[in-house]
């Protein structure tokens, strides 16, 4: 049976593992939700605008691999761009549909919503482009191939991808045949002998020698890989503020968080005075090495990148990390090195009756934390305070450390439940980032899914607070929500909620919601500038300048 250019694209995107589809609903791509909602192996997921549905998607893809995100021209996808962007950062393939006006008003440039009034059909793509790695605009002749070329830029690249399709163009029927379905890129052979090579000579001569676990491994779906390549080599291994979990924290050879200033300095020295540094995908940004902290000499590094290494200061182009770390596994050398280990938080610290403290608050969530979980923590000072957490084996932990998009977390979160159910997501979050997202915690709710939330309100933006000259000036202040009340306001029935004041409080709460089979909502009150020693070390160090 003759298939559409939307049923074709759905039908491409189901090979992959997709099988929801998040958005908004528009006049201009109603060919789109339409064949979504009629598909028997599909499932449209409403979300309550489209920079939601872009988060949502980026947390589902986090969890599958991959992810798709529908929205209507213009004003929608315009919407969804930061997210996209996000996504973008922390490489994560997300095929964004955009239901264009028909054919027709595009050829005769009629003025028509949703547009900026001038006639031209084509400046949104172009505003996408820096966001994506491949785009197109979908015709019943060039659907199939089009298809298949970002299907295999995002598979080559692990990042999003644009289709466009006209709403006419949508409906009618594919003319082409089948491609064979897009392929892995595989290394340049010469070039991946030649840096195997270097890389061994590099870590026989090194006395000593450590292994980052850098994010690309997840996002390449390289864990067992990965682990293989580590108990191959015996070489102990740390990850950073963007990697953390992207190897498993109970493993024997783990030593704990890099992090850079004065967290963890027995990790720092160990690691900073090694001879070889063996980085697996991890990423010198400004955060993950706290501000540039965390500094390694770039003659000792061997930086292994999703698609081209560098040892030392020497440039291997055409390699994959796949390809590298199949073939090291073969000839590389084990090493007996003695490391420190630092990793996990103290034991909450306080009585019973004290108001919460970060000191009380971390490692208690630490001990809430179970096997498997997932767990999405706000950019800013949630996510720093549980950086050294120890996460259980099999669980994962979730931050934006580089796009570092405040209201991320809680639309991400109900992705990444969409996409395991059957695991429990948990969510952290301020209660400044939680006000841009909050209406996303009504989705939970509407698909039967059962989070555990915490909202910690300390009265306005903390991280800006540690970080700018006056933290108590009023930009900083927020509208007082009543956040324990918002599961019920939107829609989330038969919740256990609380707001917890005192350690005691917050131990009651949380004992509640380990046994409840419900959704669980806790705010957590905490004072202003309380926040835990990554964020404090920061503020620390502004204060001097």
């Amino acid at each position: 049976m003759a298939e559409t250019v939307i049923e074709h694209v759905l039908g491409r995107l189901k090979i992959l593992g997709i099988k929801d589809v998040f958005g908004v609903p528009g006049d201009y791509a109603f060919a789109v939700n339409d064949a979504v909602c009629n598909d028997n192996e599909m499932r449209w997921i409403g979300c309550c605008n489209e920079l939601n549905a872009a988060y949502a998607a980026d947390g589902y893809a986090r969890i599958r691999g991959f992810s798709a995100l529908s929205t209507t021209f213009g004003v929608g996808e315009l919407s969804a761009l930061c997210g996209i962007a996000g996504s973008f950062t922390e490489h994560l393939p997300i095929f964004h549909i955009v239901g264009m006006p028909n054919t027709r008003t595009q050829q005769e440039r009629r003025i028509v919503h949703h547009t900026l009034g001038t006639g031209q059909f084509d400046l949104f793509a172009k505003m996408t482009e820096p966001a994506v790695c491949a785009s197109a605009i979908l015709t019943p002749e060039n659907a199939v191939t089009e298809m298949e070329r970002v299907v295999n830029a995002a598979l080559t690249h692990r990042r999003p991808v644009y289709l466009a399709i006209p709403d006419d163009y949508a409906r009618m029927t594919v003319l082409g045949t089948a491609l064979p379905p897009a392929t892995l890129p595989s290394s340049v052979p010469d070039t991946l002998d030649a840096a195997v090579n270097a890389i061994i000579e590099k870590l026989e001569i090194a006395q000593i020698a450590v292994i980052l676990a850098g994010y690309l491994i997840c996002r390449l779906d390289l864990r067992a890989e990965a682990q293989a390549l580590i108990e191959a080599t015996g070489l102990p291994f740390a990850t950073m503020t963007m990697d953390k979990t992207a190897l498993d924290e109970t493993h024997s050879q783990f030593m704990g968080m890099y992090i850079g200033r004065d967290i963890n300095p027995e990790i720092r020295q160990f690691i900073e005075n090694c001879d070889c540094v063996l980085n697996l995908g991890a990423l010198w940004s400004d955060l993950n090495t706290v501000a540039y902290t965390a500094v390694i000499e770039k003659a000792k590094m061997i930086a292994v990148g999703h698609h081209s290494v560098r040892v030392g200061h020497a440039v291997y182009p055409g390699v994959e990390m796949k390809d590298l770390i199949d073939a090291l596994v073969k000839k590389i050398g084990k090493k007996s090195i003695n490391a420190p280990k630092t990793h996990g938080l103290s034991e909450p610290e306080g009585k019973y009756s004290d108001r919460i403290t970060p000191e009380y608050l971390y490692p208690r969530w630490e001990r809430f934390f179970k096997p498997d979980d997932i767990v999405i923590a706000e950019t800013g000072t949630t996510s720093m305070g549980l950086e050294c957490a120890m996460m259980p084996k099999g669980a994962v932990f979730h931050n934006q450390a580089l796009w570092a998009s405040i209201g991320w977390a809680t639309p991400a979160a109900f992705g990444a439940a969409l996409a395991a159910p059957e695991r429990r997501t948990i969510l952290i979050t301020g209660e400044g980032a939680h006000q841009l997202t909050a209406q996303e915690v009504s989705q939970f709710g509407r698909f039967g899914l059962k989070p555990v939330i915490f909202c910690l309100n300390n009265d306005g933006y903390l991280i800006e607070r540690l970080l700018c000259r006056e933290p108590m000036t009023y930009y900083n202040d927020l509208a007082q929500w009543n956040y324990a009340k918002l599961p019920e306001a939107l829609g989330c029935t038969n919740w256990f909620t609380a707001k917890v004041t005192t350690n005691a409080e917050l131990e009651e709460a949380m004992n509640k919601a380990e046994m409840c089979n419900a959704g669980v909502y806790i705010e957590v009150i905490m004072d202003k500038m309380a926040g835990p020693p990554v964020a404090m070390k920061m503020h620390e160090s502004f204060a001097r300048k």
